[in-house]
């Protein structure tokens, strides 16, 4: 997979913070749980669930690799209440995951699975984002594996922990279901602009019906 020239852009730039941020300089770790090993020779990007034509679709690394390649120049903001402002990512746009494996008309959100059955749920419209990446590359440099070499999902108008580390997959879903860290009491949505925080925060409709 090609990589784009670095380009990042300063803070002056970029509109103000989240309400709760603060900027930050660099790109502090972190994360929950040992950084896994990355073995090419077995590693395999799964779409299944709810798909179109009701098959699974899956690539090895070589073939992801290939995929065609995008920037998006966008800040991460990690609930912690860390902003790092105009970073460029490059990869797989979620768009693309999408045409090749579209879902089932009936979809209406998706689950992002991680190594360690590490999960995020989203929203298909915030998963189909033009903006939201699966990104092998920043400031067009190869992702650390502490950064979540050899993909990571960035969804830049979400909170950070919605674009999990490590990515082995899509489940596409007919009805939401909480992720890993929504079980343990985050947003179900995880809006900055609104501090989407915490699941005490939750309006009606913000999560899954009981």
């Amino acid at each position: 997979m090609g990589q784009p020239e670095s380009r990042e852009q300063s803070a002056s730039e970029q509109s103000e913070l989240p309400p709760g941020q603060r900027l930050q300089r660099g790109w502090p770790v972190t994360h929950y749980g040992p950084v896994p090993k990355f073995k090419p020779d077995r590693w395999e990007f799964r779409v299944f669930g709810a798909t179109e034509d009701g098959e699974k679709h899956c690539w090895n690394h070589q073939e992801f690799s290939v995929l065609p390649f995008a920037s998006v120049v966008a800040d991460l903001h990690c609930v912690t209440k860390f902003s790092m402002i105009g970073a460029e990512w490059g990869g797989v746009l979620a768009r693309t995951v999408l045409e090749l494996a579209p879902p089932a008309p009936n979809v209406t959100h998706v689950m992002v699975w991680a190594e360690y059955g590490f999960s995020s749920n989203l929203r298909l419209s915030d998963f189909a984002s033009d903006r939201t990446l699966f990104a092998t590359h920043k400031g067009g440099e190869l992702l650390t594996a502490e950064h979540g070499f050899p993909l990571r999902l960035v969804v830049p108008h979400l909170y950070a922990w919605k674009g999990p580390k490590w990515v082995r997959g899509v489940e596409y879903m007919t009805a939401d279901r909480r992720g890993f860290w929504e079980e343990r009491g985050y947003h179900n949505i995880g809006d900055p602009w609104s501090e989407q925080r915490y699941s005490y925060q939750e309006e009606p409709g913000d999560g899954p019906e009981l």
